[in-house]
């Protein structure tokens, strides 16, 4: 027996090292080809470019959601996901070479020193940055910092020839994932979440307290294009409506043994009628939230099949601050579906949206086809649900088509309704204002009338003017356009709250949520209020 014992153990440490010593192989081969490099290759190279070119190719390798992410691109990445950055707390727009002050964030220190939406911004610093070709990217790199550093701006205000010096002293900048909350029925509520964040679950329970006290009975929370975040996220705002000890989502992987994450609290909306609206761009997280509604007949989805990301990713910190985020396991709802759609082929995966949309899926569910061997039932009223391939909704809603045409997509994709919207303001901002002193009156009351359309084509002819007139494409995409630039002027005036209020009207998957929850179609689906 003594024999077999030193046998047995004599070739587990034979298999350990032969382990460590083929990795230690893979790495001193890793290290003998850049060093070949630096010595012999035929021009100098950038070592440093070439590591980072390794390790994304060998993320690549392992599934489409393990990154790395470079040391200058780390603190952008992390901002959605922490909630907040340091900045000075603008909304900017760079208009004719020119960077254009949208609106100050409320409480942000650009507010606080007397920043006024419609300001131009000319010089940073002593730099000029008015017509020098200026991108997005070259003012975060001049106006984000460290917090309580300090930057100057010359500031170019309405008519006047005078600039204007303001010192700003950079602060914490909220990142918002609730962009609205309002109530869109006398009884219903709705909040749009854009992603998964640090802040998500206090901004989320602050739009239901809100709610509320207006009335809400029925929620409708909008994940359509919410493409995830924190996974501990997911599980927080999903305890607001799973009463219980309910099982919310579990995760295992080669290295992490089975963790389950369930309902812990008393929730905020653990009854009343819930529906989440999804998209083929709501994913991971959002993916969670829907899965955990969904299995236990909690609520209903509507919407379009999401995206389908089952994996799970820990960000890592590497020692010059670079990040690499590894997948460690894959989640599973509490039915056991695991919905990541296949990755064996990365071209497929990839186009993966695109091919849905040349095989008819958002525009009939009966082109989505899954096996049986896909098929599980929720947890209480063993209806059928489908693993793979993300989370099917309930009630399928066609991406609706009405209203474009390519004249309007040529506009929007070029920018133009955002460009002239803002100009808009900039030169009607204080009669609006006082025309129309609340968001309602504007609501109810302006009208993108003749003269504003006629001004933006005079606008569009100098602008664009590869842009021509289609007048019969106009017919068809007016009401659409006019829809678009109204919620712009809103956005500009007010924020992005107001925007939603006046852009939904066209949200075709909005609309049927609300026609079923205010009517007999949600009772018809049995669901369980427990």
């Amino acid at each position: 027996m003594k024999i077999i014992s030193t046998l047995i153990f004599t070739l587990i440490a034979l298999v350990t090292f032969s382990q460590n010593d083929s990795k230690l192989s893979t790495s001193i081969k890793f290290d003998e080809v850049i060093s070949y490099v630096n010595r012999m290759y035929v021009d100098d190279v950038n070592a440093e470019e070439l590591t980072n070119t390794a390790i994304v190719a060998m993320l690549e390798k392992l599934d489409p959601h393990s990154t790395f992410i470079s040391k200058d691109e780390v603190e952008g990445a992390n901002e959605k996901i922490n909630g907040n950055f340091v900045g000075v707390g603008i909304r900017f727009q760079i208009l004719k070479d020119t960077l254009h002050v949208v609106s100050t964030i409320p409480g942000g220190p650009s507010e606080k020193i007397g920043l006024l939406a419609g300001d131009q911004i000319i010089r940073v610093s002593d730099t000029l940055i008015a017509g020098t070709g200026l991108k997005n990217s070259d003012v975060r790199g001049k106006l984000l910092g460290e917090k309580g550093t300090k930057v100057i701006v010359t500031v170019k205000r309405g008519e006047s020839a005078d600039l204007i010096d303001f010192t700003i002293t950079r602060d914490v900048i909220p990142v918002h994932s609730v962009d609205a909350a309002y109530m869109v029925s006398s009884e219903t509520g709705y909040i749009k979440l854009n992603s998964f964040s640090r802040s998500s679950l206090e901004e989320v329970q602050d739009g239901m307290k809100k709610l509320k006290k207006e009335g809400m009975k029925n929620l409708i929370l909008d994940l359509q294009g919410n493409g995830g975040g924190l996974l501990y996220t997911a599980k927080y705002i999903t305890d607001e409506f799973l009463s219980d000890n309910k099982l919310i989502v579990y995760s295992e992987g080669r290295s992490q043994p089975r963790i389950d994450l369930s309902a812990e609290k008393k929730g905020m909306f653990e009854t009343g009628k819930l529906i989440l609206l999804t998209d083929e761009y709501s994913a991971s997280a959002s993916e969670i939230l829907a899965g955990a509604i969904q299995d236990w007949d909690r609520g209903l989805i509507v919407g379009r099949r999401t995206y389908g990301k089952g994996l799970v990713q820990r960000p890592i910190d590497l020692s010059d601050g670079s990040q690499i985020r590894l997948t460690i396991a894959r989640y599973y709802t509490p039915s056991g579906r695991f919905i990541q759609k296949p990755y064996e082929d990365a071209a497929s995966y990839r186009s993966d949206i695109l091919d849905r949309y040349e095989h008819g899926e958002f525009m009939s569910q009966d082109s989505i086809q899954f096996p049986d061997s896909l098929k599980r039932t929720t947890l209480l009223k063993q209806r059928t649900v489908f693993s793979g391939g993300g989370i099917m909704p309930d009630y399928f809603v066609p991406l609706d088509t009405i209203g474009t045409s390519p004249y309007f997509s040529s506009i929007v994709r070029g920018g133009h309704v955002n460009r002239y919207s803002l100009t808009y303001v900039n030169e009607n901002r204080a009669s609006i204002e006082k025309q129309y002193p609340k968001f309602a009156d504007f609501k109810a009351k302006f009208v993108i009338d003749k003269p504003f359309m006629d001004k933006f084509f005079a606008y569009l002819a100098v602008e664009d003017p590869k842009i021509e007139f289609n007048e019969k494409e106009y017919e068809t995409s007016e009401k659409l356009l006019k829809l678009q630039f109204k919620a712009m002027l809103a956005q500009d005036i007010w924020g992005y709250s107001e925007f939603y209020q006046i852009y939904n009207d066209s949200n075709e998957i909005l609309q049927k949520a609300i026609e079923i929850i205010e009517s007999s179609e949600y009772e018809k689906a049995n669901l369980s209020q427990i």
